[in-house]
């Protein structure tokens, strides 16, 4: 079963761009490999992404397949960060 969480969701939203630094509220960009036809991969991957971003990683044509992979990883190991950093992410 696919883990999902609104609450999450909207937390990722919440922050800054992971990618371009725009300030938050962003968008909560889900990676885009290892789904199904129609099917989002597990809430617990995604990334902090402005409008501007989680376009050009959805539909842009400047990024090879691989670029794409590099840009959801980076910004996702961001997302992490700032999620940590900023006391939002806590352990029980």
């Amino acid at each position: 079963m696919t883990w999902r969480s609104q609450k999450f969701r909207r937390l990722v939203a919440s922050l800054d761009c992971a990618s371009c630094g725009a300030t938050g509220p962003s968008q909560a960009a889900h990676r885009n490999e290892g789904k199904g036809m129609g099917l989002k991969v597990s809430d617990a991957l995604c990334a902090a992404l402005c409008p501007t971003c989680h376009y050009e990683l959805d539909q842009g044509k400047s990024m090879t397949k691989q670029q794409r992979r590099e840009f959801w990883d980076r910004a996702y190991i961001n997302t992490v960060k700032q999620l940590i950093e900023s006391g939002r992410l806590k352990h029980e």
